[in-house]
């Protein structure tokens, strides 16, 4: 189990060296994956899901790159699944205790909002684990998909959680002084690599990573506020998950609503 920020320096730590950074500090939990069996019972990336029986299974009907027409429709993929309990923080519904996320395992190119082009396409869905008495023994497998060393199609793993303060990557940050000064400390802790303002992996809350682009607002396809990170589905070796040009699969989500849904982004 890598945990490359297990050398992190702590949240104090980095304030104390950098006070500007202060106003950017946003709660997260990264999920660390090892190879396992988990069971419907247990947070899990591949893992089964805690599925009602009587509930139908997603498939989705988007054309791809197998299929111009999207025909026929062909059964999602379980990606991640989390219980509350081993990622608290205020990103949950007030009722819920279990976050699932699936996708369709094939590239989409330019699929209907708010999914991510050039993508799979996702589905999610939120639980009360206690409502659940029956679950789906046996979901569907998909028709047509990406062959499995594409990377949609996850390994089982167990998740390890390891919550943390998380900041904004430098150049999203508005003052050119401060920016310097990041890029400054960043340099001197992390052997290379930023492990100050890039923690990714599987990871519920804090701030997204740019690597491709500068930073930018993604905006609520409801109504144009900028969206917070929800969750991110880092690419891994472990897990065998592999997103864009070994990118991060976001998923954002709007302060102004539940009611807003979801924008997801590849990047």
């Amino acid at each position: 189990m890598d945990m490359t920020y297990s050398t992190r320096p702590s949240a104090e730590e980095i304030v104390a060296a950098v006070p500007g950074l202060a106003p950017y500090a946003r709660p997260a939990v990264v999920l660390a994956p090892e190879r396992g069996e988990p069971t419907v019972h247990q947070s899990s990336v591949g893992g089964p899901l805690l599925w009602p029986a009587d509930e139908p299974w997603p498939h989705c009907d988007v054309p791809d790159e197998k299929s111009a027409s999207g025909i026929p429709a062909t059964a999602m993929v379980a990606v991640v699944q989390v219980y509350r309990k081993d990622a608290p923080g205020d990103w949950w519904p007030e009722d819920k205790d279990v976050f699932q996320l699936l996708w369709c395992p094939n590239v989409h190119r330019d699929p209907p909002a708010p999914q991510a082009d050039v993508s799979p396409v996702a589905e999610i869905r939120w639980r009360k684990s206690t409502d659940v008495t029956r679950t789906l023994a046996a979901p569907p497998l998909p028709v047509r998909q990406e062959d499995p060393d594409y990377g949609y199609t996850p390994v089982p793993c167990t998740l390890t959680s390891a919550p943390l303060v998380d900041f904004a990557y430098p150049q999203g940050l508005p003052d050119a002084e401060l920016v310097e000064t990041v890029l400054e400390y960043v340099e001197a802790t992390g052997d290379g690599d930023d492990i100050i303002t890039c923690v990714a992996g599987i990871k519920f809350g804090g701030w997204p990573t740019w690597r491709l682009t500068d930073p930018d607002d993604i905006p609520c396809a409801t109504c144009g506020t900028p969206c917070r990170l929800l969750f991110t589905v880092g690419s891994d070796l472990t897990t065998k998950i592999t997103v864009g040009r070994w990118g991060d699969f976001r998923v954002f989500a709007c302060p102004a609503g539940d009611g807003h849904g979801y924008v997801f982004d590849q990047h």
